[in-house]
């Protein structure tokens, strides 16, 4: 049986009607161009590669079975990584305080971020987090050393949440958020989530909640900066670390738990329903 638009087609030719050729499918033509363009990974998918890699290491893989607690236990990298936060910084607290040597403070917390980063190559352990710290502990410090002033050993970290304070509040109000890309990544949908209204809503909230807490810690430390006294130094040190890990930690509890009421955990084979 011959096609109905075949025949119309004939028909036009008997009569010298002219017609048009049909429009190629651009699907069907070979492009070999188009089609290595859409293979390319997009931005967005990269960078959400790299946020989901990181929080995959950090322990937070909403596909993953695990404890609150046990999240940001992880998340904060144990004793070790408790230790590797926090010693260095209060080593210079202490010191300056109590002698008002800079250099003497500065060499005493960059050798126990070395003592950390050694330890962790000895023992052929993750080095990302050690090193990143003494990476940052090294460049606050010959900061400090450069300039004279005790207060410059805090510019970095003050840099770093001016950014990271912007970064995920642009990322909310354009609807990127960062925790909604690196939960895409974890659980295999990519940018999916944008085209659902409750997962859109719950990451805005939670980018906005991460700009918040880098927010409060640059409001909180850099007038104490900006004081320049011995005495204000002192107070930032202290609240650099009372702002540090304390007000981390439940955020990142607070995060797992947003996350895990979007993508509940599939039921176990075995398991009763609830219906």
């Amino acid at each position: 049986m011959s096609d109905p638009q075949d025949r119309a087609g004939a028909d036009d030719d008997a009569r010298g009607i002219p017609t048009e050729p049909s429009p190629a499918d651009p699907r069907s033509a070979a492009d070999p161009a188009a089609d290595a363009a859409r293979s390319q990974p997009s931005a967005s998918d990269l960078f959400g590669q790299a946020l989901g890699g990181a929080a995959r290491r950090a322990g937070m893989d909403p596909a993953r079975e695990a404890h609150t607690g046990h999240v940001v236990w992880r998340a904060m990298g144990g004793w070790r990584g408790v230790f590797e936060s926090v010693l260095p910084g209060l080593a210079f607290v202490l010191l300056f305080t109590l002698t008002r040597d800079l250099l003497l403070s500065v060499v005493v917390s960059v050798g126990l971020a070395a003592v950390f980063t050694i330890i962790r190559l000895v023992q052929r352990s993750t080095l990302s987090a050690a090193l990143g710290g003494l990476i940052a502990t090294a460049a606050a410090a010959a900061l400090a050393l450069w300039t004279g002033r005790a207060q410059d050993n805090f510019v970095p970290g003050l840099i770093t949440n001016a950014a990271y304070g912007t970064a995920f509040l642009i990322s909310a109000f354009i609807g990127w958020s960062l925790i909604g890309l690196a939960v895409g990544f974890l659980m295999n949908e990519g940018t999916a989530w944008r085209t659902d209204a409750r997962k859109r809503r719950v990451f805005f909230w939670l980018a906005i909640a991460w700009a918040a807490l880098f927010f409060a810690r640059l409001a909180v430390q850099l007038p104490l900066y900006l004081a320049g006294t011995d005495e204000a130094t002192t107070a930032l040190g202290t609240l650099k670390l009372l702002m540090g890990l304390p007000l981390f930690a439940p955020l990142v509890a607070v995060t797992w738990l947003a996350v895990r009421a979007v993508y509940p955990p599939a039921p176990k084979a075995g398991a009763p329903s609830d219906s």
